[in-house]
């Protein structure tokens, strides 16, 4: 796992070539086995490999999605947020194990966040995406997750990029002395 997450860096870069059907299944099952609070699973996704989909998702931000039109595959997370108060944290935590799952299988992987964003003046980036896909109001798009094989080589992170001094013992400013 320490491999994975030495490893594990944002791709916006992705080769033409389309994800293999068994891998898109694979990640979807990632998706499905990620906790909740309460085990309750708000939790949604949809998986879009539409050409003409994937190019509106790349203007559904003022800045910071354009990349997306050149993934072969974005999953999209939701949640419904009337079953629990913990929405956010449920769908972030789907969304990062999807991207590790992404990693697993040799492919890269970018988050787009959307909660908070705007796509334009008087538009929400999350209300956009709600007509581009026809989402429900009552769900909320926590984020879209851009994938592919990579285009593009990042370093993978070393022990001196870790911040050891963002850990504390017992109580903040105690040193972790590492």
């Amino acid at each position: 796992m320490l491999d994975l997450l030495y490893d594990r860096r944002s791709i916006r870069k992705y080769s033409p070539a389309a994800i293999e059907k068994d891998k898109i299944q694979d990640l979807v099952k990632a998706a499905l086995l990620a906790p909740s609070g309460r085990g309750i699973q708000p939790q949604r996704f949809i998986i879009v490999e539409d050409h003409d989909l994937l190019q509106k998702l790349s203007l559904a931000r003022e800045h910071g999605s354009a990349f997306l039109s050149g993934a072969p595959l974005v999953i999209v997370v939701l949640a419904d947020s009337s079953l629990t108060d913990v929405w956010t944290e449920d769908a972030s935590i789907a969304a990062i194990i999807i991207q590790l799952a992404a990693k697993s299988m040799g492919l890269g992987s970018c988050w787009v966040q959307v909660r908070n964003r705007n796509q334009s003046e008087g538009k929400t980036t999350e209300e956009y995406i709600q007509e581009v896909l026809n989402i429900p109001r009552g769900l909320k798009v926590e984020c879209m997750i851009g994938l592919g094989y990579p285009a593009e080589q990042k370093l993978r992170r070393t022990e001196q990029d870790l911040q050891y001094q963002n850990i504390f013992v017992n109580q903040y400013g105690t040193e972790f002395l590492n």
